[in-house]
């Protein structure tokens, strides 16, 4: 009798130990899926923060860009405002040039055409 009362108490503490067990298993596949969601979760704001990183970066980007053509668009028309007034320069001079020598120029013809 005494080895029945042994044998039931150690059936009874196996039990709950298996019960304990089962419970923590199940205590684990839940947690298990808790993570898998908070894997989701996570990824899925990591995913809206790229991509609201990269649109940021992009319109860096494009602001950068933008002031880079800007500048360089200032530069080549202060560039070819000294082309055109150096242009125009030259050509006043050439002007002048031409107008002083006109009569001369005008005096030699006559006289290759005059002489006999």
């Amino acid at each position: 009798m005494k080895e029945t009362v042994q044998t039931s108490v150690a059936d009874s503490k196996v039990s709950k130990i298996i019960k304990s067990l089962s419970e923590l298993e199940n205590d684990l596949d839940s947690l298990n899926g808790k993570v898998a969601d908070m894997k989701k979760s996570l990824n899925s704001k990591a995913q809206k923060e790229i991509g609201t990183l990269k649109e940021k970066t992009t319109q860096m980007a494009m602001k950068e860009a933008e002031s880079l053509i800007s500048e360089t668009k200032a530069r080549a028309e202060q560039q070819a405002k000294k082309i055109e007034s150096d242009g125009k320069a030259k050509l006043d001079k050439l002007k002048a040039t031409i107008d002083a020598k006109l009569d001369e120029a005008v005096e030699s013809v006559v006289s290759t055409v005059l002489k006999p």
